[in-house]
């Protein structure tokens, strides 16, 4: 194991007094590896059902959330059920800001720094497909692969952009409902579970951290309408990235106040003396404010910025729970808006195609889906060249925005035919098509995943590729023989 920088340890010990050999024992101990089973795609209750992942245990505070213990029969991402989206595999500790947004079916949400898609695939299963959900990645090979995981877990009403805080701020100035910023930080809570993340470490990128983190709550506050909450989150222990930048938002935005949350069992509270933590060159350092001895002079003249709102915030230390460590803070803007109140982005709404241009898709559906997927939605089709998506209802405009994803991609308008995307596969159930071939065992599934055609008797026609009932991929059966229509870049070989 790599050492921990000096400079870190000297703080934590400042910082956490007689509970810092706990903390340090902590970094001997296996880290908590957990899954979260997707809403999108079914219950709990169902995937407990088929699932055979040995010993699992619920997180306290995602409803959906498993811990699992790795083995050679358990290997959750190895596993058909992870290519079909039936779960996520996500650090425990990084469920829990998705959870305090509370996310609703029908708003405005965004998700502010996304990549890789772990909370924006939580908060969009909150959301149940209604709504609209932006979620955004600044850096591009990063959003490319939150554009991939927001496909395998069959999402809807998701937008993908890949844009600048400042940039979207210009077009979502008091659009959103609710933002996520699970801001860029030191990555402090994550030098258990990655050795490169403490080669990168130093007080200077604490510093140039913080810095940007200011500026990226600043855009924040610019797109949350009045009423609207704001969760900040990071996976940092350092005071200036925490309580100090939640202060310091504070003391530029008087308008918002600190929520009071529930906190599970071994959770613990923001500390108030943190808030104006000083470092003092040497890694320890005090509270701005404190006597050097630890003792807390009175910070009443903080306004809201008080002892008991920095109470309010949550912090998870790897020695008092199962998870990594993270802290977050919930907080309300000031005021609401009218009854009735429709908030707009300033581009606009994005313009559909009229259906009848995207006739084969018509008949594609009329001959293999079960369901109508323009049903209330007949101006919602969007064309790209030959490429066809679903956009969420009332999706804004994208002129002028890097987007990577508008919305459910259904396929490709060929010449008098219509080719299924790959993504709509991953956002059906078996029930919503006419055709469907259950893969029935492990082997079979991963036959499948691998490109392997297989036998079937039945229609010709499309077929959507079952696991357990869950839908995994596209097949299209010619005579006895099921053309394997998984996409080439995805196909994996696997022992069985």
């Amino acid at each position: 194991m790599t050492q921990l920088p000096q400079d870190f340890m000297c703080r934590m010990q400042d910082m956490l007094r007689e509970a810092y050999p706990a903390f340090l024992r902590s970094y001997e101990d296996e880290k908590a590896q957990a899954l979260r089973v997707n809403a999108l795609k079914g219950t709990k209750e169902e995937f407990l059902a088929k699932a055979d992942f040995g010993s699992l245990r619920e997180v306290a505070w995602e409803k959906n959330g498993l811990y699992y213990t790795e083995t050679s029969d358990c290997a959750p991402g190895k596993h058909p059920f992870h290519e079909a989206g039936v779960y996520y595999i996500q650090e425990p500790s990084a469920m829990a800001p998705a959870v305090y947004l509370e996310a609703q079916p029908g708003e405005h949400v965004l998700d502010l720094c996304a990549a890789p898609g772990g909370k924006t695939t939580q908060i969009a299963s909150y959301m149940q497909n209604q709504g609209i959900l932006v979620c955004n990645e600044i850096h591009a090979a990063r959003a490319k692969i939150l554009s991939e995981n927001v496909e395998r877990m069959g999402i809807r009403n998701a937008l993908v952009t890949n844009e600048t805080p400042r940039r979207l701020a210009e077009i979502f100035d008091g659009y959103f409902d609710r933002i996520l910023v699970d801001a860029p930080c030191s990555g402090e809570g994550m030098f258990r579970k990655n050795e490169e993340a403490r080669g990168e470490w130093s007080l200077a990128n604490v510093q140039l951290c913080a810095d940007r983190q200011d500026e990226i709550l600043d855009c924040a506050d610019r797109m949350l309408r009045p009423g609207g909450r704001l969760v900040y989150a990071t996976c940092t222990f350092a005071p200036a990235e925490n309580e100090g930048s939640i202060a310091r938002f504070l003391e530029r935005h008087s308008e918002y106040r600190i929520l009071e949350v529930k906190k599970y069992d071994g959770m613990s509270a923001g500390v108030p003396e943190w808030a104006y933590y000083e470092a003092d060159g040497s890694g320890g350092g005090r509270a701005a404010g404190h006597e050097t001895d630890g003792t807390a002079r009175p910070c009443a003249d903080r306004a809201e910025n008080s002892r008991t709102a920095f109470g309010h915030t949550v912090r998870l230390f790897p020695h008092l729970v199962q998870g990594e460590g993270h802290y977050l803070a919930v907080l309300q803007k000031h005021g609401e808006n009218p009854a009735g109140y429709q908030s707009f982005p300033a581009n606009g709404l994005q313009k559909g195609i009229n259906p009848k241009e995207a006739k084969e898709f018509l008949q594609f559906q009329q001959a293999f889906l079960q369901v109508d997927l323009l049903e209330n939605a007949q101006d919602r089709l969007l064309r790209f060249g030959e490429q066809l998506y679903l956009m969420p209802e009332r999706m804004p405009s994208i002129n002028k925005l890097k987007v990577l994803r508008a919305g459910l991609h259904l396929g490709a308008l060929k010449k008098n035919r219509f080719e299924p995307s790959h993504a709509l596969a991953l956002a059906l159930k078996k029930e919503d098509v006419r055709q469907f071939m259950e893969l029935g065992t492990e082997e079979n599934a991963r036959a499948y995943l691998g490109g392997m055609t297989l036998n079937h008797d039945g229609e010709r026609g499309w077929y959507l590729m079952t696991y357990q009932g869950y839908g995994i991929g596209w097949g299209k059966l010619a005579g006895q023989v099921m053309k394997n229509h998984y996409p080439k870049g995805l196909r994996i070989c696997r022992k069985v």
